[in-house]
Order: C-alpha cells, then structure tokens, then sequence
C-alpha cells in the first residue's frame, strides 16, 4: 500500500518479546514493522472474515442436508395456513 494512501492509525501494546520477534520477521522480509504488521493484521482479519463466511459439515450433516433438499419433509397445516396468508396478502398488495 502506499504511504499516500494511509489515514488511519492503530495502536497495539505488547510483550517486548513480541515485539522482538516482529521486528525480527519484518528484518526477514525487508519490511518496516509497520508494513510487516498492517499485512499480517489484514491477513488474519481476511482469514477470520472467510472463515466466519463458511459453513463446515461433517460427512453426515452433508448427507442429511442433500437427504432433506431432494426429499423435503410434507408441510405442517400450519405451514400450509401460513403460506396461503402470505399468498393472500401478497396479491393484495400487488
């Protein structure tokens, strides 16, 4: 990222071993520990917002749900009343 394009700042207060060692990993890289530790915090928050943006089933979850999709269960009465009073208002709307 160019420097032009940052306008915010963050803090953060850590162990001097932690610190150390992030200098360090920046040194590695041939970064400054700013742009070491702005692409690590956008890689983990990346990470996290994927993670949070999938659904993970065991074999058996997977199964039950292609088992419900191509053989849905028959629908309540009350399913049945309720959809008809949606269908009903919806056309009233329309």
């Amino acid at each position: 990222m160019p420097p032009s394009a940052r306008t915010s700042r963050i803090e953060a207060r850590i162990t001097p071993d932690a610190l150390a060692a992030v200098k360090r990993a920046a040194e590695i890289q041939g970064r400054s520990v700013s742009d070491f530790v702005t692409a690590a915090a956008q890689a983990a928050a990346e990470q996290t917002i994927r993670e949070t943006q999938m659904i993970r089933l065991s074999l058996a979850d997977q199964e039950q749900v292609v088992d419900l999709l191509s053989r849905p269960p028959a629908a309540s009465p009350a399913f049945q009343r309720a959809f008809a009073a949606h269908r009903k208002l919806i056309r009233a709307v329309e």
